[in-house]
């Protein structure tokens, strides 16, 4: 069941790409070859923990004000993509990083802080992907933080050892409307020869192709 968001309809479009998953064998083969654009170049927000996780509807979170501690509070993000603040009322969380909100949240206070700090922590998330392809136990994986997709992939059985192509992992990401895919070479990781882990965005699919023989 697609997920209400006030960001639009971006989550209710992936029951449709899922539906037609077997197109997606072209996006994310072996070779990537003419059938397909050139994959999205990877980010430094894309390799970092939180480093480009937008707030969404269930995340909770944790507001702090060093120098007004009267004002801390624990909030979870509303269906309709609102918290509640004291003394400033509704503010819209669902599609602002964390730092952006900071930023916000300080605007709205500045004349009632002495000390001009605000701190705004994710606690919890509530983050869905959908894993398929190559791996035991495909399907829609959920968790409470941030994961990478090789994690994503651990949640779902791991690899089909005897299937998987480590080296050419897709992530398909639906964002304003555009599709785009990245290749993740996962098997320099297991093998310890990289570091570099790839995070995943809510609704994103992680699609491990089968190896050619």
């Amino acid at each position: 069941m697609a997920d209400e968001s006030p960001k639009g309809k971006t989550r209710s479009n992936w029951p449709r790409l899922l539906a037609n998953l077997s197109a997606l064998v072209c996006v994310a083969s072996f070779t990537f070859s003419a059938c397909t654009t050139t994959p999205t170049a990877l980010s430094e927000q894309d390799l970092t923990p939180y480093g480009s996780v937008q707030l969404t509807e269930g995340d909770t979170l944790s507001i702090t004000f060093p120098g007004s501690p009267s004002l801390n509070t624990t909030q979870k993000i509303r269906r309709d993509g609102k918290i509640e603040l004291q003394s400033v009322g509704e503010v819209t969380a669902v599609g602002k990083t964390p730092a952006e909100l900071e930023k916000e949240v300080l605007k709205l206070f500045e004349s009632q802080l002495v000390l001009k700090q605000v701190s705004v922590t994710l606690i919890s998330s509530d983050l869905r992907v959908f894993v398929t392809g190559s791996v035991m136990h495909p399907g829609k994986v959920s968790a409470d933080r941030p994961i990478s997709a090789l994690e994503a992939i651990m949640e779902a059985g791991g690899f089909d050892v005897a299937k998987a192509n480590m080296k050419s992992v897709a992530v398909l990401r639906l964002e304003q409307g555009q599709l785009k895919h990245y290749v993740l070479n996962l098997k320099r990781v297991l093998d310890g020869r990289s570091k570099q882990l790839f995070y995943l965005r809510p609704s994103d699919i992680v699609f491990v192709p089968e190896r050619a023989f």
